[in-house]
């Protein structure tokens, strides 16, 4: 069956390029919802509250995901149909891009409000008194580490476990940005959820990282200097994970990301990331052309894996079949039986 999660992960994959998100009735802003109801009734500020409401917000649907699996395991057109969906749901990739043409042609009009007003859909940062360098750096900041969140991890896990690795993925993800941040009310109770989509994201981060390295001749990036900057400085970052996306972004655009980051009532100094100039808009056009790149990437690469699992899966089974099959005939007396 994994031939037919191949083929619905590239399907789910054209489909978020052509269409991409709804504005109404996506399926993560249903899940959204009724994860909030799940967390109005189970908040408490201590961690063991969030870890609970985080093994049933994720546990449920992956449930649901297994359910359908093995209800289609011999319908493969369904569960490529399936998948597709499921893919569709999970992906950003065509919202991210257009976000950041919107971010890129406010700023080369140098219309700074319309610039600051749309920040908020690209990341949590106070653009109150942001300039354009620092509008310019927190956009292709949060391209590099939302192709890893919501183009390459989804991907990652589809092909790993299917429908339900992308459904776990997405709604973990989801809590994540839902409550694993750093306040007052989710310090504790967000934890779980925080320490899940950073363990979810380990390998498909630096993977994300890899694939940049290999695809930056793209925006006329030198492999050798991306893949030093990745190197040098994707451990830096406080994330376990952001640091080694933007790190590869930042060799691969030649610029320096990092600094202060200001949020609505807190800031952070973030380390420096790579040895260029500060970005501007021209960059982010860039950045969005690289994060294209590497999810197309990421999208074969995650179908091959599949079919050859499928494949792989396939031989095995051909295989015990036969020689079951030899050993019955071996085992077989004759008609007549032995005569004694």
């Amino acid at each position: 069956m994994s031939l037919a999660n191949a083929a619905g992960m590239l399907a789910g994959f054209a489909v978020d390029a052509l269409v991409g998100d709804p504005r109404r009735f996506h399926p993560v802003a249903g899940f959204g919802h009724a994860a909030s109801a799940l967390e109005r009734r189970l908040y408490r500020p201590d961690r063991l509250a969030g870890a609970a409401y985080a093994a049933i917000a994720v546990g449920a649907p992956v449930a649901a995901a297994v359910a359908a699996t093995v209800a289609t395991r011999r319908r493969p057109v369904t569960r490529a149909v399936l998948v597709a969906a499921g893919t569709w749901a999970a992906l950003g990739a065509r919202t991210l891009r257009r976000e950041a043409a919107h971010m890129a042609g406010a700023l080369e009009r140098a219309d700074l409000s319309a610039a600051r007003g749309r920040l908020g859909h690209l990341c949590g940062r106070d653009p109150s008194a942001l300039d354009e360098p620092e509008l310019a750096r927190a956009t292709v900041e949060s391209v590099a580490e939302n192709t890893s969140d919501a183009v390459v991890a989804p991907l990652f896990w589809g092909a790993v476990a299917g429908l339900p690795g992308l459904v776990g993925y997405r709604v973990a993800n989801t809590l994540d940005a839902m409550v694993g941040h750093r306040s007052a009310r989710y310090a504790r109770f967000g934890t779980a959820s925080a320490r899940l989509d950073d363990a979810l994201n380990l390998l498909p981060a630096r993977l994300t990282a890899a694939l940049t390295v290999a695809v930056a001749p793209v925006v006329d990036g030198d492999r050798a200097e991306t893949l030093r900057v990745w190197r040098r400085d994707g451990a830096d970052h406080p994330s376990p994970n952001a640091g080694h996306c933007e790190s590869a972004m930042a060799g691969a655009l030649g610029v320096r990301l990092g600094g202060r980051n200001v949020y609505f009532g807190r800031s952070e100094v973030r380390p420096f990331l790579g040895d260029g100039p500060r970005p501007v808009a021209r960059d982010i056009r860039r950045a969005a052309r690289l994060s294209g790149t590497v999810g197309a990437a990421a999208a074969l690469l995650a179908a091959g894996v599949a079919a050859a699992t499928g494949l792989a899966a396939r031989s095995s089974l051909t295989a015990r079949a036969g020689h079951a099959a030899r050993v019955s005939l071996v085992a077989r007396p004759g008609r007549g039986g032995r005569r004694g």
